[in-house]
């Protein structure tokens, strides 16, 4: 699902937390908006979500304009920080709950709705936890658990606000890795929100970079590193001497340095 935003503007009083976005997601993207705290990133995010209200701009779904429809209306998939599971439901129940709330004449059989919940498990690596409850998982289980609910509904877009903030660092690496294959395996239009430039920049087809409500620069993780817009992204990405992201080398395959020796290569 292609993803249009044109001049999108929100202002909180006199602070404009988003200042007149235009932005366009390509179908299947996994896209990262990467900023410091108050760059409107989640803002951003939110208001794609219909989460967050906008003073004016418009949100285009495909053909379908989804200024205006409600959440439910959008069919989005969105995953919090700190995974909102339901504490007294299982596994299972946890990620069939937005498939048996349905309206009567949207719901599917309770079989089918079975039938879906366990191919997630099985999606996510958590088959026979079914049964289990969040307080028996682990953190990277809950927020795996959380991402099987968001795509139980079969969303038109993927959006998740900073999943990883609330692990420890080895979780979160592990959990990159799996987030990109479970990516490139469903092909669905996927955003997420991050402060962390090395996640953004591992992860991520393109990243935009945010500041003061605005957008810095849209781009490839390559060309970020190689050729910042603006001296905010050069100094907010930190590259050393050598041209290569200051962070610890990641575990992901497509590591940041190999991204920049990609890039200095074809440069």
């Amino acid at each position: 699902m292609q993803i249009s935003i044109r001049q999108l503007s929100k202002s909180y009083g006199s602070v404009a937390a988003l200042n007149a976005i235009d932005l366009d997601i390509a179908s299947g993207e996994l896209l990262a908006l990467l900023g410091p705290s108050g760059s409107g990133k989640t803002t951003l995010l939110r208001a794609i979500a219909g989460l967050e209200p906008i003073d004016a701009g418009r949100i285009q779904f495909g053909d379908i304009d989804a200024t205006e429809l409600s959440v439910q209306e959008r069919r989005v998939g969105f995953v919090f920080q700190h995974y909102a599971l339901f504490k007294h439901m299982s596994v299972l129940d946890n990620i069939t709950f937005g498939l048996r709330v349905r309206k009567r004449k949207y719901r599917p059989a309770r079989e089918e709705i079975r039938r879906r919940g366990e191919e997630l498990l099985k999606l996510v690596q958590l088959g026979g936890l079914e049964a289990r409850y969040p307080n028996q998982l682990s953190g990277g289980q809950r927020q795996r658990v959380a991402l099987a609910r968001a795509l139980a509904i079969e969303p038109r877009v993927l959006l998740l606000d900073e999943p990883f903030g609330a692990l420890d660092a080895k979780v979160r690496k592990e959990l990159r890795v799996w987030l990109r294959q479970l990516h490139d395996e469903t092909g669905y239009t996927t955003v997420f929100v991050t402060h962390d430039q090395e996640e953004a920049l591992e992860l991520a087809d393109r990243v935009v970079v945010m500041n003061a409500g605005s957008i810095e620069q849209v781009d490839t993780p390559e060309a970020i590193l190689r050729r910042p817009a603006t001296r905010f992204v050069a100094e907010f990405v930190e590259r050393d001497a050598a041209g290569h992201y200051t962070a610890a080398h990641p575990a992901h395959p497509r590591t940041v340095h190999e991204r920049v020796a990609r890039a200095v290569r074809v440069g």
